[in-house]
């Protein structure tokens, strides 16, 4: 049995309405009909934004020619993306022992355009989610969201996020402050909290501004989009390491998430060759460590269905990978995550199969799970 370091809800709409600033419950995100008679599924739509078509967003367990946008809705998805009762026998359906669980709607919100009614949805869902894990708070960990609108404003949201018993952040690949990134000396009140509160940091692909390919098709369209959706999450591990974020708060922890993990191990030589090679004409100071040190110590990685990764955890930090099965999404390894694994992990030795599906996501999060029961032995 293994814990997924990333799987998702399937907000309803009273996640938002019933929770959120009455000032905005009137404009909450909500499901509507597609006004599209040719498309028989449902939207769901936010102040501000375009509609977005969720039914892949708990297509888990769906043959791929199954899989469309163009029908679906709240009756023909999975209901335990919203039923934490349900929740736990999909997780006993895929020997799943606990999950830490990102939105999926909240997802999309990360790209709104204003900052205060983002960071109003923001607040709700975190309530809402405080009370979906306590249906058993011992397999069901919420992951809590900001909007970062300033410094100030995120530790607030971080103070938030740790008084609802939330177990980590997840926050926009970019800041909806545009005058400042995250490696901005300003946000280091902002790491500092963080470490103190032991609330690691979350970056989910397909959390920027610009949209990504279900919205606006890219170069070679929304195949080549789907391709590249981990490389925003690069440019952040890249920005806190080159940055100085991590060498100013060594005890910071970031997780990349359903970022895969095969292309870390050039990434890393690639960082560090950068710095012997081209730093001097770049008039960067020397690091107290290489980048790629930094990288293996302060980030951590989730994946579901990578086999390259498993392949390389000897040029990887084993202990910052954790597995995942990204229920109910479309890229979700359940119910058959078992299989995946079985093939997957053959010759990888039992104590990095131990850290990879269990031991680093229990320790990270702090979790009170027994891991010694159901056991996955893999190893030739």
């Amino acid at each position: 049995m293994a814990i997924s370091a990333d799987s998702h809800v399937t907000e309803p709409p009273e996640a938002y309405t019933r929770y959120i600033d009455p000032k905005y419950r009137d404009i909450a995100p909500k499901v509507v009909p597609n006004p599209d008679p040719a498309i028989n599924n449902q939207l769901y739509v936010a102040e501000g934004m375009g509609g977005f078509p969720f039914h892949t967003a708990a297509a888990a367990g769906m043959r791929p020619q199954d899989m469309t946008l163009d029908r679906g809705g709240f009756d023909t998805m999975h209901q335990a993306g919203w039923d934490p009762k349900q929740r736990i026998e999909a997780q006993d359906q895929d020997g799943i022992l606990a999950e830490i669980l990102y939105p999926t709607i909240g997802m999309v919100l990360c790209g709104h355009p204003d900052a205060d009614y983002k960071h109003a949805c923001f607040r709700a869902y975190n309530q809402w989610m405080r009370d979906y894990v306590q249906e058993d708070p011992k397999r069901l960990y919420g992951v809590g969201q900001s909007a970062v609108r300033s410094p100030k404003d995120t530790i607030a949201d971080l103070h938030q996020i740790k008084e609802l018993g939330l177990k980590s952040v997840m926050m926009p690949s970019e800041p909806s402050c545009e005058d400042m990134d995250y490696d901005h000396p300003e946000f280091d009140a902002v790491w500092k909290t963080a470490v103190e509160l032991d609330l690691p940091v979350s970056f989910h692909i397909l959390t920027g501004r610009g949209g990504n390919f279900v919205f606006k098709p890219p170069r070679g369209g929304k195949m080549a989009g789907f391709n590249s959706i981990m490389r925003d999450l690069q440019d952040i591990a890249g920005m806190f390491i080159f940055g100085r974020v991590f060498e100013r708060h060594p005890d910071l922890r970031i997780v990349l998430v359903e970022s895969d993990a095969g292309w870390i191990p050039h990434f890393c030589a690639r960082m560090d060759h950068i710095y012997k090679r081209h730093r001097f004409w770049m008039k960067s100071d020397a690091m107290a460590k290489l980048p790629s040190e930094y990288f293996q110590e302060n980030v951590y990685a989730t994946f579901q269905d990578d086999w390259v990764a498993l392949q390389s955890t000897h040029m990887l930090n084993p202990q910052r990978l954790m597995w995942a099965n990204d229920y109910p999404h479309s890229d979700s390894t359940w119910p058959w995550s078992h299989d995946l694994l079985t093939h997957h992990l053959k010759g990888v030795p039992q104590q990095q199969i131990d850290w990879i599906l269990r031991e680093n996501v229990k320790q990270l999060y702090k979790l009170d799970v027994d891991t010694r029961v159901g056991e996955l032995s893999l190893a030739d």
